[in-house]
C-alpha cells in the first residue's frame, strides 16, 4: 500500500493565507443561541428530510451538514394573522400570533451528520428498524364540550413524560398520527389546573402544546407527521402549514383566509421509504367527517383522488403502512347522555370515497394502517382479507375511558364486509407504540406506558395481527 500524502502548505504561501486555508477545512464555527428556537427533522415526500428551526433570531441559521455550511431558507415569516373563522365562536377566538422566524432545508441523501446552533440534528436511516409511534397528545381547552385538562399537571397532561419515554427507547423514526394542539379556547376562571395556560392557534399555544413537551423525542429521531382533525383548517391550520408539513410552503395553502379552506384542507399522499421494500404512506385526512359526507360535499370527490394517488403509490413497495388519522377500520365509543353507548365505527367519509373505488377500502399493497383520532389504544385484524388496524391516540390528550367489550357486537363492526379475528384494546391510559422490523413483512408491536412500561405486546404479519393480551388493564 502506498504512504499517504502528507498534507503541506505551499512554501511561498503568507501565514494569512494559509491560516484562512486551514479555516475553510474545518467545520464552520456555530452561531451563538438564540433565546428561544427549537429545531427538528420531518420526513417529506420519497424520504426528502427537511430540517425545520423556529427561532427568536432575526435571520435563518447557518446549517452544518457533515461539517460544512448549509444555508436555511425562510420558510415563514414572524407574523400576526387576521382572526378568521374557527371552529369556535368569535369571541372565543383569537389572531394567532406566530412572532418566530421559520427556517428550513432540505438535507442532503445520506447526510451522516447535521446541527444547528451547536445542536445535533436527529438524520435519518436509510433502513429504520425501531419506529415510535405518538399520537392525540395535546392539552384539551374546549369551551363547547367543557373539558379543561389539568394542562400544569404532569399527571393528567404527561405528553412530557410520554416523549421522554419514547426517547429514551432510541427509535430511529418517529410517527405522530396527528391531533397536536388541544389549547382551543382560554382556562375559565377558577380552573387552577390551567389557570393562565396559551390558547388558541398561535406559537405559544403549540409550544405549550408540542414542541417544549415533546422536546427529547423531536431530538431523538426524525418525525413523519399525519395531519389531524385538529389541524384543519379551521382549527390549528396555521401552524401546521408553518410549522410541521414537509411540503413548500405556499399563498392561499396556509389556512389563514376562509376564502382558500378548500386549497388548505387537503393535500396529496405521499411515501417514506423504510428500506427493505417497505414504506410508510402519508394521507391527509383533516377533512373527513366519522359521520360521512352529505350529497355533493366537496370532501368526497377529494378523498377519491386521494385514494387514487395512494394506490399508485403502494405499488411502489410490497409492504405498505397506511397513515391516516381518521381510522378506517377502527372502533370506539363514548356514553350518551341517558347511559347508552354511542358507537364510533371507522371514518365512514373516508369509507364512502375509498369504497366507491374499492370495496376492500385499501389497496392490496397495504398490510397495516396506523392512526390516532380515538383517545386510546387498539388493535383490529380481520380475517376477511382487510389490513391490521392499529389506532394510538393515547399519548397527553384525555383519554377515552368507557370500556370496550372483548368481542365487539355484530353491529358495531367497523366497515361493511368485514370480519375481526383478533381484537385488542388498552381504554384510559396514556403511552406510545413501538414498532420494530423482524422481517420482509413482519413487525413486533410493543405499546409503552407513559413511564416505558410494557403493556402489551403484538406481532404483525401480513396483513394480519395478534396481541398477547386483549384487554389491557
Amino acid at each position: 500500500m502506498p504512504s499517504p500524502i502528507p498534507f503541506r502548505l505551499p512554501a511561498a504561501l503568507p501565514p494569512l493565507a494559509a491560516l484562512a486555508l486551514l479555516a475553510g477545512c474545518a467545520t464552520p464555527p456555530a452561531a451563538s443561541p438564540p433565546p428561544e428556537f427549537s429545531a427538528y427533522v420531518v420526513m417529506g415526500e420519497q424520504g426528502a428530510a427537511v430540517a425545520r428551526v423556529v427561532t427568536s433570531a432575526a435571520n435563518c441559521p447557518a446549517l452544518a451538514s457533515d461539517g460544512k455550511a448549509l444555508a436555511m431558507t425562510v420558510r415563514a415569516l414572524p407574523a400576526t394573522l387576521a382572526q378568521r373563522p374557527t371552529a369556535s365562536k368569535p369571541e372565543d377566538s383569537k389572531a394567532s400570533v406566530f412572532p418566530m422566524l421559520t427556517c428550513e432545508a432540505v438535507l442532503p441523501a445520506g447526510t451522516a451528520s447535521a446541527s444547528v446552533y451547536g445542536q445535533p440534528l436527529p438524520v435519518p436511516r436509510a433502513a429504520p428498524r425501531r419506529i415510535a409511534v405518538i399520537g392525540d397528545s395535546g392539552c384539551r381547552m374546549k369551551k363547547k364540550d367543557n373539558e379543561f385538562q389539568d394542562c400544569h399537571d404532569v399527571q393528567q397532561f404527561p405528553l412530557a413524560t410520554v416523549a421522554a419515554a419514547a426517547a429514551a427507547w432510541k427509535p430511529d423514526l418517529v410517527v405522530h398520527v396527528g391531533d397536536y394542539l388541544y389549547r382551543e379556547n382560554a382556562c375559565p376562571d377558577g380552573k387552577a389546573g390551567c389557570a393562565g395556560s396559551p390558547w388558541g392557534y398561535g406559537w405559544d399555544a403549540w409550544h405549550a402544546d408540542l414542541f417544549q413537551p415533546a422536546a427529547p423525542l423531536l431530538q431523538a429521531a426524525p418525525w413523519v407527521v399525519l395531519r389531524g382533525n385538529h389541524e384543519s383548517c379551521q382549527r390549528a391550520g396555521q401552524g401546521w402549514w408553518r410549522l410541521l408539513d414537509p411540503r413548500p410552503l405556499q399563498p392561499g395553502r396556509d389556512c389563514n383566509a376562509a376564502a382558500d379552506d378548500s386549497l388548505g384542507d387537503y393535500s396529496d399522499p405521499y411515501a417514506v421509504p423504510l428500506g427493505g421494500d417497505a414504506q410508510l404512506l402519508v394521507v391527509d385526512s383533516a377533512a373527513t367527517t366519522w359521520k360521512g359526507f352529505k350529497p355533493g360535499a366537496p370532501g368526497f370527490e377529494r378523498y377519491r383522488d386521494a385514494y387514487r394517488k395512494l394506490d399508485i403509490l403502494s405499488q411502489q413497495a410490497t409492504w405498505n403502512f397506511a397513515l391516516m388519522h381518521h381510522p378506517i377500520l377502527g372502533v370506539g365509543v363514548e356514553l350518551k347522555p341517558d347511559g347508552g353507548y354511542l358507537w364510533h365505527k371507522g371514518d365512514l367519509g373516508l369509507q364512502q370515497s375509498f369504497g366507491s373505488l374499492n370495496p376492500g377500502l385499501l389497496p392490496k399493497n397495504v398490510q397495516t394502517v396506523l392512526s390516532g383520532h380515538e383517545h386510546l389504544w387498539e388493535q383490529l385484524s380481520f380475517s376477511s382479507g382487510h389490513p391490521s388496524q392499529f389506532i394510538a391516540g393515547f399519548s397527553g390528550s384525555l383519554e377515552d375511558t368507557v370500556p370496550m367489550p372483548p368481542v365487539l357486537p355484530p353491529e358495531v363492526l367497523p366497515a361493511p364486509g368485514v370480519a375481526i379475528e383478533h381484537f385488542s384494546t388498552w381504554i384510559d391510559g396514556f403511552g406510545f407504540m413501538g414498532l420494530e422490523r423482524t422481517g420482509p413483512g413482519d413487525w413486533d408491536v410493543t405499546v409503552f406506558d407513559r413511564h416505558g412500561q410494557i403493556k402489551n405486546r403484538c406481532k404483525i404479519a401480513g396483513r394480519h395481527s395478534v396481541c398477547g393480551v386483549a384487554q389491557v388493564k
